[in-house]
């Protein structure tokens, strides 16, 4: 029995975000930048503008560069499958909308010198979803806990002490909207 291997699209919405974050790299780094920061980036500018409201979706798929955009794309393709598998598709792009206009909107308010972009926030809450796939009514996972409390408490600290240029409030938020969105979803089941 000769069976050919073939290659399948097992997670449609995941391999279209990471491509979409990929091919806004790429423009970030053809235009110097300028794509980046007119589309990708969400800072503090006018509400009266268009696109500042395109930026509290599209700042997802701006990166800073290669190494930005291959950790985050590498958290996306080895969480995002198993989540998109067990919630759906259309879930999974509502994680990713949601997580974006989140933590667009807090840097906005909070932080408004702060230019965000970057899938880390998606990560962070793919990272505590995933956490949520064992849950049962009336229990609440160790492992969310743990999880929690490394890295959410990592970027706490991170954002206490350590002074660089990651946005670890994207990060807080991105877990926050994940276990709010993994603990709605698993207590109805």
């Amino acid at each position: 029995m000769n069976q050919k291997m073939r290659v399948v699209v097992n997670a449609p919405v995941v391999i279209c975000f990471v491509a979409l974050m990929f091919l806004a790299t790429i423009l970030g780094m053809v235009t110097g930048g300028a794509s980046t920061k007119l589309l990708f980036q969400t800072r503090h500018s006018s509400l009266l503008s268009p696109l500042t409201y395109v930026r509290f979706f599209t700042h997802v798929l701006g990166h800073s560069g290669w190494s930005h955009f291959m950790g985050n794309a590498t958290y996306i393709l080895l969480l995002g499958p198993m989540l998109e598998e067990k919630y759906g598709s259309s879930a999974l792009v509502k994680v990713i909308l949601i997580t974006a206009v989140v933590t667009a909107l807090v840097s906005y308010i909070l932080f408004p010198s702060v230019a965000l972009c970057g899938a880390s926030g998606v990560v962070f809450a793919f990272i505590l979803l995933t956490s949520f796939t064992g849950f049962r009514a009336g229990e609440i996972p160790l492992t969310f806990l743990l999880i929690a409390v490394i890295f959410i408490g990592q970027q706490v600290y991170e954002g206490i002490f350590v002074k660089d240029s990651v946005s670890q409030l994207s990060h807080i938020v991105g877990g926050i909207v994940g276990a709010l969105i993994g603990y709605k979803w698993n207590r109805k089941s």
